[in-house]
C-alpha cells in the first residue's frame, strides 16, 4: 500500500466499548388499591426502561383509572369483556383482571420489549391471584382493522357482536392530537352498543389544553356522545414552571356513549 493509500477500518466509526452509558433497565412500580377489602392489596408492574412511546413510566391518569374501575367494579368490570388501547404499563387493565372481567385485552403498539413487559405483569399477577380473569396481550396499532389485528380475522373485517367489548380504556392518550381519528375509529368497531369508552388523560402541554378537549368534539363523529365524569388535581408529572403547574395537576375523566342501536 502507498503512502497516499488511506486504509480504513470497518469498525472505525463505532464508540469504543464503555463510551457510551448503558440503556435505562426495565424497572419496577407497585400500585396500592384503595378499596377495603383489597386482594391482593397491591398490582406490581414491570416497566421498559425507556420507551419514546412513554411506555416507562406509570402516569397519573392510569392511578386514577385504576382508582376509579376498582371503586365502580360491579358496574363497569364484572362480567365484562374489557379492551385497553395503549395500556403501557397496563395499570387499568391489571385492575380489570382481579375484578371479575369477564376477558382482559390490553393492547399497545407491537414493540416486542413493551409487549414482553406487560405480558410479564399479566403473568406475575397471575401467580399473586389466580382467580384472575382471562387476558390477553397483542400489539393492535390504532385505527386499523380491530378484527384482523386483535384476533386475526381477515375473512369478516370487522368484529361480531359477541367479540366487541363492553368497555374501552383509553388512558392518557388524547394528547397525540393526530392520533384522535384513528382512537375513534377503534372504539366505534370494537365497542358494544350498550357499552362505553372511560377515556382520562391530563394535559402535559398546557398551552394545548384546547387541542386535547378536542376529541370530546370530535367523538361526535363516531357516533358517541362526551359525558364529563370528573377533573381532579395530582402532582403533575412535569413542571418546568409554576404558572402551567395546576394545569399540568389536572386529570380529567369522561365517558364515551355510543348513539347506535
Amino acid at each position: 500500500m502507498s503512502d497516499d493509500e488511506l486504509s480504513i477500518d470497518a469498525n472505525i466509526f463505532e464508540e469504543p466499548e464503555g463510551f457510551l452509558p448503558p440503556p435505562p433497565e426495565s424497572h419496577f412500580a407497585t400500585y396500592d388499591r384503595k378499596v377495603a377489602n383489597a386482594d391482593p392489596k397491591q398490582i406490581r408492574m414491570k416497566l421498559v426502561g425507556k420507551s419514546p412511546l412513554w411506555g416507562h413510566l406509570l402516569w397519573n391518569a392510569g392511578i386514577y383509572t385504576a382508582d376509579y374501575l376498582d371503586k365502580h367494579a360491579a358496574e363497569l368490570v364484572k362480567g365484562k369483556r374489557v379492551l385497553e388501547l395503549g395500556a403501557a404499563a397496563a395499570l387499568p387493565s391489571l385492575v380489570c383482571a382481579v375484578n371479575g372481567a369477564k376477558e382482559v385485552i390490553a393492547t399497545d403498539y407491537p414493540d416486542p420489549d413493551l409487549i414482553n413487559h406487560i405480558e410479564y405483569s399479566f403473568n406475575e399477577l397471575k401467580q399473586s391471584a389466580p382467580q384472575s380473569s382471562n387476558y390477553r396481550v397483542v400489539g393492535y396499532i390504532w385505527g386499523n382493522n380491530v378484527s384482523e389485528s386483535i384476533y386475526g380475522d381477515e375473512a369478516s373485517g370487522q368484529l361480531k357482536e359477541e367479540e366487541k367489548f363492553d368497555l374501552i380504556i383509553l388512558s392518557d392518550l388524547v394528547f397525540n392530537h393526530t392520533e384522535h381519528h384513528k382512537l375513534l375509529s377503534a372504539c366505534r368497531q370494537a365497542l358494544t352498543s350498550t357499552g362505553k369508552c372511560l377515556v382520562v388523560f391530563s394535559p402535559h402541554r398546557a398551552h394545548l389544553l384546547d387541542e386535547d378537549l378536542k376529541f370530546f368534539e370530535t367523538c361526535k363523529e363516531y357516533d358517541f356522545d362526551a359525558e364529563k365524569i370528573d377533573m381532579i388535581n395530582m402532582t403533575p408529572m412535569f413542571v418546568e414552571d409554576e404558572e402551567t403547574a395546576e394545569v399540568k395537576s389536572r386529570v380529567y375523566s369522561f365517558f364515551l356513549i355510543p348513539k347506535w342501536e
